[in-house]
C-alpha cells in the first residue's frame, strides 16, 4: 500500500509540475502537452467502443466535430449575426459557462453516437468499419456545406471569435499569478484538461470493472455466445457507442475553446485513423496502454518536427518536411507493431500479471 501511495504521489507531482517546467522553454511545449491530453480524452472514448465492446469505429472524429461546433455556436457571435430572433432574445450574446458546455457536449455527442449505432447493430468487422467511416465523412461534409440556405456552420471558412473557456468567471486565456508563479493561458488549459482526463480515467476504470464492462468484453470475445447467455447485445452496443461518443463531444468542446476557431479541416478522416492507431498501438482495452499510445502519437509528430528539417537538408530539400515527418511517424508505428503486436502495454492475459511497457 505504501508503494502504491508513493507512486501515486510521485505521478501527481510530476503531472502538476510538468507544465511549469515546460513553460520555461516557451508556450510551444506546453501547447503540445495540451493537445496530447485532448487526444488522451479521445482515445479513452474510442477505447470503450473498440477496446471494450470490440466495435471497429472509423468515424469517431464525427463526435469530436459535433462537440467543437456545439461550443463554437454557443460561444461566438455567429448565431447572433445570422439569426435575428436569437440576437433579440440574447442581446448580450450567448456565453455559456463551462458547467453547461461540458454536459451539453457530452449529451449531444451521445445522441449522435446512438444514431450511428442504431442502424449498425447487425454489422460486424469490415462492414461496420466502412459504415462508421462513411458516417464520419458525412458529418464533415455537412459541416463543410451547411452555409446555404441557412448559414449554420459558415462552411469551409469555419467559425471564429469563439469565447475562451472560463472557470468560475475567470478566463483561462489570460495570465494568472499563483503563489508568485506566473501561469500563462496554455498552462491553465493544461490543468483543466488534466482534471477532465483524470475524471475520464476513473469513469473508464469503473466501467471496465462493472457488469456493463464485463458484458462488453463478452460481446467482444463472442457475440453469439454472449447473446446465448442472456446478454442484451443490442442495448449494450448502443450504450457503448453513446458512452464512447460523450468523451469525443467533451474533447471537441474543449478543443474549440482552446483554439478559438473551428473548421471542417480539423475533423478529417486522418484524425479518425490517428485516434484508432492510438488505441491499437497502446493496447486495446487496457487503460494505461491507451493513455501511453495517445501521448506517444500526439507528441511524436511534434518532436519529429525538429528532426525533419535536418533530414530534409541532407536531401537538398527534395523531400517536403511535412511529408517526411509523416513518413517517420509511420515508420515508427510499423517498427513498434512488429516488435509489440498486441500494443506497447497490452491488457494482461487471464491469470498473468500485466506486462510492463518496453522502451
Amino acid at each position: 500500500m505504501n508503494k502504491k501511495l508513493i507512486t501515486f504521489l510521485g505521478c501527481a507531482v510530476l503531472l502538476l509540475g510538468l507544465p511549469l517546467f515546460a513553460q520555461q522553454f516557451g508556450n510551444g511545449p506546453v501547447r503540445i502537452l495540451d493537445t496530447a491530453l485532448l487526444y488522451v480524452l479521445l482515445a479513452l472514448g474510442l477505447n470503450i467502443v473498440v477496446g471494450y465492446a470490440g466495435l471497429l469505429d472509423l468515424g469517431y472524429v464525427a463526435f469530436y466535430a459535433v462537440g467543437a461546433y456545439m461550443f463554437a455556436l454557443l460561444a461566438s457571435p455567429h448565431l447572433l449575426e445570422n439569426f435575428p430572433a436569437i440576437a433579440a432574445a440574447f442581446p448580450n450574446g450567448l456565453h455559456m459557462p463551462l458547467w453547461v458546455v461540458i454536459p451539453l457536449g457530452a449529451g449531444l455527442a451521445a445522441m449522435f453516437g446512438v444514431l450511428l449505432g442504431a442502424p449498425t447493430l447487425k454489422l460486424r468487422g469490415d462492414y461496420l468499419a466502412i459504415v462508421t467511416l462513411g458516417f464520419g465523412e458525412i458529418i464533415r461534409v455537412f459541416m463543410n456545406n451547411l452555409e446555404h440556405p441557412v448559414n449554420l456552420t459558415n462552411g469551409p471558412r469555419g467559425i471564429g471569435q469563439i469565447d475562451s473557456i472560463s472557470v468560475f468567471g475567470a478566463s483561462l486565456s489570460k495570465k494568472t499569478e499563483l503563489f508568485g508563479i506566473e501561469l500563462p493561458g496554455v498552462t491553465l488549459h493544461y490543468y483543466l484538461f488534466l482534471v477532465l482526463v483524470v475524471v475520464s480515467v476513473l469513469i473508464c476504470w469503473r466501467l471496465e470493472n462493472s457488469r456493463i464492462g464485463r458484458a462488453w468484453m463478452a460481446i467482444r470475445e463472442d457475440e453469439i455466445a454472449a447473446k446465448a447467455m442472456g446478454i442484451n447485445t443490442r442495448n449494450l452496443k448502443l450504450l457503448a457507442f453513446g458512452m464512447g461518443a460523450t468523451f469525443g463531444g467533451v474533447a471537441g468542446a474543449m478543443f474549440a475553446g482552446f483554439q478559438g476557431f473551428v473548421s471542417p479541416e480539423s475533423f478529417s478522416l486522418q484524425e479518425s485513423v490517428l485516434i484508432v492507431a492510438m488505441v491499437v498501438l497502446g493496447g486495446m482495452g487496457h487503460l494505461p496502454g491507451v493513455i501511453l499510445g495517445a501521448l506517444l502519437l500526439a507528441a511524436l509528430p511534434e518532436v519529429l518536427r525538429y528532426v525533419a528539417g535536418d533530414i530534409q537538408s541532407l536531401t537538398d530539400g527534395r523531400i517536403d518536411a511535412a511529408i517526411l515527418r509523416q513518413m517517420l511517424v509511420a515508420l515508427a508505428m510499423i517498427v513498434i507493431m512488429l516488435m509489440r503486436p498486441r500494443g506497447l502495454w497490452p491488457a494482461p492475459e487471464h491469470g498473468k500479471p500485466a506486462p510492463k511497457p518496453q522502451a
